[in-house]
């Protein structure tokens, strides 16, 4: 059986269940307001619960054809859920997070992917990739001066991470600071296995 089968195959089951069932930042960051704050539609909001076999057979195959939009669903939930957090170096909660801990948090809540707590182990994690392959749910890392920062690229050329001045947020890679200081990206969990766990093990906070 080739792995797209035995995924098609556990994304039929696991939907058919959840049916029945860091750095300092330049204060010219543009956040975008409202552009991320839109609400999207979620698994429950878009399924009936009387949907059939074929249908979930269907849905399980967007997750695999085009697992991209899941992915950034789930990272736009936790954006809501953190957005305007304070930066506190060294902080993992809503009084005050940084920006790998921000990383972990939303990893663990909208995957279940549990990955380093801190940026020098989390820019070892995965593979590397080229800017140009950007997908939802990629490490992006940069390197001001005697600094390490990471976000989470959420599409459109735009990442979330916790920034020092303004809190956690959604910011442009071609922000003319974030750009001057781009280091590298690291695909953690490959698209395709990164939306099959947000199917079956989603966060209950989104929306």
């Amino acid at each position: 059986m080739s792995v797209v089968t035995t995924y098609r195959a556990a994304a039929v089951l696991l939907f058919a269940g959840v049916l029945t069932g860091c750095a300092s930042s330049s204060q010219k960051d543009i956040a975008d307001d409202g552009y991320y704050s839109q609400n999207m539609p979620t698994l429950a909001d878009s399924a009936s619960s009387s949907m059939s076999a074929g249908q979930s057979l269907a849905a399980a195959d967007n997750y695999l054809t085009d697992p991209t939009g899941a992915i950034r669903d789930a990272l736009m939930d936790e954006h809501e859920r953190w957005a305007g957090t304070p930066y506190r170096l060294g902080g993992t909660s809503f009084n005050g997070i940084d920006c790998s801990a921000l990383v972990q948090n939303v990893f663990s809540e909208a995957f279940q992917v549990e990955l380093p707590r801190t940026t020098s182990r989390q820019v070892n994690t995965g593979v590397a990739i080229s800017r140009t392959e950007l997908e939802p749910g990629d490490l992006v890392f940069f390197r001001p001066p005697g600094n390490r920062h990471v976000g989470i690229y959420v599409g459109d050329g735009r990442f979330m991470h916790a920034s020092s001045s303004r809190g956690v947020m959604i910011s442009k890679l071609n922000n003319s600071y974030w750009s001057r200081y781009y280091w590298q990206a690291r695909r953690p969990v490959e698209p395709t296995q990164l939306s099959l766990r947000q199917l079956a093990y989603g966060s209950s906070y989104g929306g």
